[in-house]
């Protein structure tokens, strides 16, 4: 008999065995095969309780065809049969992967349902293990934080900024009051910048929308362009201050004399009333720079009102100032009843030294000269 006839002979013979159950004449026989089909031999093994001969022959396909979506899950299916739930998570998450990106068809759309509950089953127990292993980790955030990340609970958050990456500074989301001794003097204010409010809100308790269709640009892509329920009342725009607001808010002046806001010619400082409605809602974005913090020092809080940064979102309270960095992804919401409004400004990073503020200053003054920057809100 031919060499070829003879090997197609004893895969059909093979498989007729595999139909009758006798998965341990349909192993040996493929074995007296010279090159025999791989996933036929694991199938055999696989079934004749051979793991380490079904091991072998997925090897032999993933050595040639790493993402081969069957191969993948039969090993994980393997690892699992040994007792190694983690392994077999490791090739059960591969094998999801590339389904999700290759698509998978019908017939396996059960086994990856298998190695989808068995992914997340890993998981708790992962993360049952780290738990007894390191205890509470709520106390230390940042310990917290890479747990988060490590387990999938969050994603990661960087610095994005639309206009003007600086290299080099710390990714964090917020920095606490504490670490800026100008902020218990600017806090101590609040209730005479909420009577100003309250004076000027007497008179018209709208203000102009935050975000504005320009004449000499085109519209923001912004679905709150043009609406009043994101209103901004400024004491400061594009480094120009609004003498008639300030005027009637002298308070508020003095508060920001003491923050170390950027001087930039036709940029900054930025500082306004940012008010924003009941079911109201500021969609995720980023902001122009990360060489600034924003502030926000709450004057009329709602109680369904928060402010996502990153992955970490705060509440509003009263007089205590939120800071945070605006060139990584944020969004607010207001879902309560009452209105909420903060006042907003922004003040230069405390990691860039003078020298390079100074730099920073003049950098940004010498692009707005070029031409029309872009309209910078503030977050």
């Amino acid at each position: 008999m031919m060499d070829g006839t003879r090997e197609e002979a004893l895969r059909v013979a093979a498989m007729d065995a595999l139909r009758r159950g006798d998965a341990v004449l349909a192993r040996a026989t493929l074995r007296e095969m010279a090159e025999p089909p791989a996933m036929l031999l694991a199938q055999a093994c696989n079934r004749a309780g051979d793991l380490d001969g079904e091991q072998e022959a997925l090897r032999r396909i993933l050595d040639n065809e790493p993402r081969n979506l069957p191969a993948l899950l039969a090993m994980g299916q393997n690892m699992l049969r040994r007792g190694d739930e983690r392994t077999a998570a490791v090739w059960f998450r591969s094998a999801l992967a590339q389904a999700a990106a290759t698509g998978a068809p019908p017939a396996i759309q059960p086994l990856l349902e298998q190695a989808r509950a068995l992914v997340d089953k890993a998981s708790r127990h992962f993360e049952d293990h780290l738990s007894a292993v390191i205890g509470e980790v709520s106390a230390l955030p940042r310990l917290r934080h890479a747990t988060d990340l490590m387990l999938d609970r969050t994603s990661l958050y960087l610095q994005q900024p639309s206009m003007f990456y600086f290299p080099g500074l710390p990714q964090r989301a917020f920095y606490e009051r504490s670490e800026f001794a100008w902020v218990p003097e600017v806090e101590a204010m609040t209730a005479d910048i909420a009577a100003e409010l309250a004076a000027v809100r007497a008179d018209d308790a709208d203000f102009d929308p935050y975000v504005q269709t320009p004449r000499d640009r085109p519209a923001p892509n912004n679905a709150l362009r043009d609406d009043p329920s994101w209103g901004a009342f400024y004491f400061w725009q594009g480094g120009r201050r609004v003498e008639d607001h300030a005027a009637r808010c002298p308070a508020v002046m003095a508060a920001l004399a003491k923050a170390p806001m950027p001087i930039i010619d036709a940029r900054s400082p930025m500082a306004l009333w940012s008010l924003l409605k009941p079911g109201t809602h500021i969609a995720p974005h980023h902001g122009l720079l990360n060489t600034r913090l924003i502030c926000h020092l709450p004057l009329v809080v709602s109680e369904e009102g928060a402010l996502r940064v990153g992955s970490e979102t705060r509440a509003w309270t009263p007089g205590e100032m939120l800071i945070f960095d605006d060139s990584i992804e944020h969004e607010a919401w207001n879902r309560g009843t009452r209105t909420r409004v903060v006042l907003l400004f922004e003040i230069w990073r405390p990691e860039i030294r003078e020298e390079e503020r100074e730099a920073l200053a003049r950098l940004f003054e010498a692009i707005d000269l070029f031409g029309a920057g872009a309209v910078d809100t503030g977050g």
